[in-house]
């Protein structure tokens, strides 16, 4: 062998040497990829407190994992503001090892249950039958005779003690035993169990702490019942007498007090029905119908949603004008039971349809005759809703969304016929009805509380419904509220959650606050940079605050409702031993959207076997429906994106202009422009983000998604082409008028003009640039799956390559289920790297 073939052998080994060693989407990486989820899972600790709250309102236990099938038990004194272990784990570990001859470890005590005396001094807990005592005071175990335990578990449920709630305030019990002999003190807890509490000698007698609303159990040395009792408000003697109980008392049920359709008015003098798409009444007096309508039609009737007003005066009737009724037809081409296709059909609305409506009608029962309503203010309904009559009859009031949704009001039909705007809502774009509208039915109130965007941002106003104007608003400022979780009449108070409201933080995060109606008193409850929930006490005086951020395990914090005071802290998650598997942190990134003004916030994911020397390709994952906002904001160990990343890619996920939960104007962008899907925000974010990041390859960029993210990722490369390589939509609704009504139409807006063609894949499928995978389940019954097909058909019309997987028998979002995603990850593999997956 000559020298020159030599050295070219050597150089083409030491190549596919090195081709081997850099390569990604071997079989090695998705065996890593698969192998991530086991290696990852039950590795972070500290993250949960799930409390168990003590009578009184101001303690709580909960055990908390500490390690690998590690716990502890924590006890919290709210009043002191402490934090403890609920005993001393390691003396009781050795004295219960003693008592069960076998090692017991302090961290793997083999109970996660316990109960607390009422005085907090007694710790019960049971352990393979047996139960057990610790005194917390003495640090001592005792092993505890339960002749309760046995008598309760031997009885039938409907029989048992009920359990413990609370109905009162602090009450005194003093049980009075009668017999000579010795008698045993249960009480029954919150979960129906009897925790003992003390043995009363015979003639002797004893006071008892308690709450109104605990039950009590009085055993005696033969396990038979002697006496249940329920304390009450006041200071309540039980006396034992000797007797066994024989029937022993259960919780009394409440009758179904489900709301149902009133045929009969209050009164009890008027039955309505309807008779041939007509309003019918009957009198008690008389057996005679007295018909109030005639001009009902099968095209045009009045149903049975009746709303009488509490005098008995006056009847609201809805009259409804029937829909299209259309309805789409699939394809099941592989049934379980069948060799042939079964042909499928389901009611389906579509943008443009004729749809069904409902106006109210009005009539006078003491005329018997019907009340003519000037319709200008309700007329093309898209939806009627809450609607009721005031408590003094006063008003009939009800949520009226105009079709088109550029016009939402509260409307009132007062008694002789007038209809009139008590607040309403309009846009030249849109209102987005389904997130941002609150308005709660008070038929004894005149003050409303009403969400609103008038100002730009999301807010509280306070409505006088009887003067029919806005007195103020109630919150206010460049934030949005999002949620209101709880209107308080009584202290004139709102409980909601804000985005944004603190300065500094990512706009997304939750912050749960309370305001009183006249604007003051704004009290943030929470603190912490992250998003947060809450979890209030009993008696709501308490709330365990928990927080977290993607780059942030859970942080869990006690605090007083009253001003949001910190209490004490609980526990921080601890995540050392899931990054010792390799596995990293999500990166949170903020850049300039489109205006080079306006903050743009996604997450950036990295492989385990990261380098940042390196080169990787960047894949998005998209969903960009205007209906909310997707970017994780709380921690997490495990998703599908993080999986991607496995096989040698950089995956973000970014929330660009048009989507959710910011202010109108941020929003407003996707109006009548669905395709935009943030695009230019998406594209200058991935360029700042590899600016910071020069791993990122955003020269070889892929997107997929499902439904309206479907849609985005073939939108990018029609319209994005020169930035986005590959693609994978997966059962897209391509184009708008394909798709269900109240989600379109919502951004798209009615009647359906040229935008709806503008905004359709199908319309510029032939500008196809890049390499795409279409992804459909032909029993898909969310978005029809025609709009994939229209999609293929424009494409093979321009002559355009593509890929094409159709599921058989498989609905909506099949592309993220075990065989999609293996598909679309083995298609990146292909586009992006240039080789043949799993190698």
């Amino acid at each position: 062998m000559t020298l020159a073939l030599r050295t070219c052998l050597l150089a083409t080994l030491l190549f596919a040497s090195a081709g081997a060693l850099f390569a990604q989407g071997t079989a090695a990486d998705y065996q890593r990829m698969q192998q991530l989820s086991r290696m990852t899972s039950g590795k972070v600790f500290r993250d949960q407190v799930k409390p168990n709250w003590l009578p009184g309102g101001d303690h709580f236990w909960y055990r908390v994992r500490t390690g690998p099938s590690e716990h502890e038990f924590i006890f919290v004194d709210a009043k002191k503001g402490q934090r403890e272990p609920a005993f001393d784990h390691g003396k009781l570990a050795q004295q219960l090892g003693q008592q069960l001859k076998k090692e017991i470890l302090p961290t793997r005590l083999p109970f996660e249950q316990i109960q607390i005396s009422e005085d907090f001094q007694r710790v019960i807990f049971q352990v393979k039958g047996e139960t057990f005592q610790i005194d917390r005071k003495e640090q001592s175990l005792t092993r505890l005779d339960q002749p309760a335990e046995r008598l309760l578990s031997s009885m039938p449920a409907f029989q048992r003690p009920y359990p413990s709630t609370d109905k009162g305030g602090e009450v005194t019990l003093k049980v009075v035993n009668e017999t000579n002999d010795a008698v045993k003190l249960f009480w029954i807890d919150r979960d129906g169990q009897p925790v003992f509490y003390s043995e009363i000698a015979g003639s002797k007698q004893l006071e008892q702490g308690t709450f109104a609303g605990h039950v009590w159990l009085v055993l005696n040395n033969q396990g038979q019942a002697l006496s249940v009792y329920e304390a009450v408000d006041r200071v309540s003697v039980l006396k034992v007498d000797g007797k066994q109980v024989r029937d022993l008392p259960r919780r009394r049920r409440r009758g179904d007090r489900g709301a149902r359709t009133r045929r009969t008015s209050p009164d009890g003098k008027w039955t309505a029905s309807i008779v041939d798409h007509n309003v019918v009444i009957h009198s008690q007096d008389s057996d005679d119908p007295i018909r109030l309508t005639t001009d009902g039609t099968a095209s045009k009737f009045l149903s049975d949603r009746f709303h009488w007003s509490p005098d008995s005066k006056r009847l609201i009737a809805m009259e409804v004008t029937p829909g299209q009724g259309r309805e789409v037809t699939i394809i099941e081409t592989s049934p379980e039971d069948q060799l042939q296709p079964k042909v499928h059909t389901f009611g389906y609305d579509k943008p443009g349809d004729k749809i069904r409506q409902e106006w109210p009608r009005l009539f006078d029962l003491e005329k018997l005759e019907e009340i003519s309503l000037d319709r200008s203010l309700f007329e093309n309904p898209f939806a009627t809703s809450k609607a009721s009559w005031q408590a003094d009859s006063s008003e009939f009031r009800f949520l009226f969304n105009q079709r088109g949704h550029q016009a939402i009001r509260v409307l009132g039909i007062q008694p002789d016929g007038n209809v009139r705007t008590i607040v309403e809502e309009t846009s030249e774009t849109f209102i987005d009805y389904t997130n941002k509208i609150h308005y709660d039915a008070e038929p004894t109130e005149n003050e409303l509380i009403w969400t609103s965007q008038r100002s730009g941002w999301n807010h509280l106003y306070l409505v006088d419904a009887t003067q029919a104007e806005i007195k103020h608003p109630i919150t206010q400022g460049e934030w949005v509220v999002r949620e209101v979780e709880r209107v308080d009449r009584d202290q004139r108070q709102i409980w909601f959650t804000a985005g944004g409201i603190v300065a500094g933080q990512d706009p997304y995060y939750l912050h749960h606050c309370r305001v009183n109606f006249d604007g003051t008193g704004l009290t943030i409850l929470t603190e912490g940079d992250g998003t947060h929930k809450i979890n209030y006490s009993p008696d709501g005086r308490y709330l365990i605050d928990e927080y977290s951020r993607v780059d942030l395990p859970p942080v869990h914090t006690l605090r007083k409702v009253e001003d949001g005071s910190l209490v004490c802290e609980l526990e921080q998650g601890e995540v050392s031993s899931l990054l010792e598997t390799g596995w990293k942190m999500t990166e949170r990134f903020a850049a300039k959207g489109r205006d080079g003004k306006t903050d743009i916030y996604g997450v950036i994911y990295f492989p385990t076997n990261y380098d940042p020397a390196k080169k990787y390709p960047v894949i998005e994952y998209i969903y960009a429906g205007p209906h909310s906002a997707f970017v994780p904001k709380t921690f997490s160990v495990q998703s599908h994106k993080r999986e991607t990343s496995e096989l040698g890619f950089i995956v973000v996920q970014i929330d660009g202009m048009g989507t959710n939960h910011r202010g109108k104007a941020f929003h407003d962008i996707c109006w009548k422009n669905l395709s935009d899907s943030g695009f230019p925000d998406r594209i200058a974010w991935m360029k700042a983000a590899a600016k910071k990041f020069p791993s990122m390859d955003i020269s070889r960029v892929g997107i997929y998604g499902g439904s309206a993210g479907g849609q985005s990722a073939l939108s990018a490369l029609l319209s994005y082409g020169d930035f986005y390589d590959a693609a994978v939509a997966d059962c897209g609704c391509h184009d708008n008028r394909m798709d269900k009504i109240w989600w379109n139409e919502q951004w798209m807006g009615w009647p359906i003009d040229d935008s709806y063609a503008q905004n359709s894949n199908v319309t510029h499928a032939h500008k196809l640039q890049g390499d795409l995978f279409l992804i459909v389940g032909e029993m898909d019954t969310n978005v029809d799956p025609a709009s994939t097909m229209q999609v293929v058909n424009a494409l093979v019309k321009a002559d355009k390559d593509f890929d094409l997987l159709v599921m058989p028998g498989k609905g909506h979002g099949i592309g993220s289920g075990r065989y999609g995603m293996r598909r679309t990850r083995d298609f990146f593999v292909r586009k992006l790297y240039g080789t043949e997956p799993r190698r």
